[in-house]
């Protein structure tokens, strides 16, 4: 284990499977101990078990990042355990793909509900704590969609695009206490998701990224430790787009 960030407290959401927990995995093998937040409480015990195989310390805490009293308590418990939270990774979100002519009012509330009100409940949570301590990193998980847009995505690439915009506004906020804040947006990511696309899409996908592969959901990873890391220090309200050369 290399315990870069020994003692450090980490608040991840989504942490349950994919690219959440793939992240969780990560800070706990850098040596900080991550609070995983999701509403599969179920999945999140088994990386939980994970991360205490590691030799590490992690916690959990089953919630609905949509909900604003439920997130607050979620923060206070990670304060009452361990007295601070130096990450938080938003990394939550979900999908209702349709097109805009046969979206649902409750499929665009849904998206926007998870992906910006969550990243929203999330920061506006840890910021005092943060301020506090005068240090503190903010790492929002954007998309690709949110630069490029999607059809059929309408909901999703907003939501995306908000919480990048949204992120850019808080990092000139809290800048001058030592808080960055900023976005990793994925492009496509080889996940479970993914692995049941067919194959003429799967090859569609790929013949659009100039590097001709899917990312992995550990380049994500790796992005959100250095944005994480004292490497960084000097980078706040910026976009790392990690998609192969699908947006330049």
């Amino acid at each position: 284990m290399t315990a870069i960030f020994k003692d450090k407290v980490a608040i991840v959401t989504g942490a349950s499977q994919g690219i959440g927990e793939t992240i969780a995995l990560d800070l706990a093998e850098a040596g900080a101990k991550p609070a995983l937040v999701d509403v599969q409480e179920e999945k999140l015990q088994a990386v939980a078990a994970k991360i205490r195989e590691m030799g590490a310390e992690a916690s959990v805490h089953t919630a609905d990042v949509s909900k604003f009293d439920r997130v607050g308590r979620v923060v206070e418990d990670v304060l009452a355990r361990w007295g601070r939270v130096d990450f938080l990774v938003n990394n939550a979100g979900i999908t209702r793909d349709n097109l805009l002519l046969r979206m649902k009012e409750e499929e665009w509330d849904a998206v926007l509900a998870v992906n910006l009100k969550g990243t929203f409940n999330f920061c506006r949570a840890v910021v005092r704590p943060m301020l506090n301590q005068k240090s503190g990193r903010i790492v929002n998980i954007a998309s690709v969609v949110g630069a490029m847009g999607n059809a059929g995505q309408a909901n999703y690439s907003a939501s995306k695009a908000g919480v990048i915009a949204f992120s850019k506004s808080l990092a000139r906020e809290i800048a001058s206490r030592g808080i960055t804040v900023n976005c990793v947006a994925p492009g496509y990511i080889q996940t479970a998701m993914t692995d049941k696309l067919p194959e003429a899409v799967k090859k569609a996908f790929l013949e659009a990224i100039p590097l001709r592969r899917f990312g992995r959901p550990e380049d994500v990873a790796a992005a959100v430790r250095f944005l994480c890391s004292e490497g960084a220090s000097y980078i706040t309200g910026q976009v790392i787009h990690l998609n192969g050369g699908l947006y330049m």
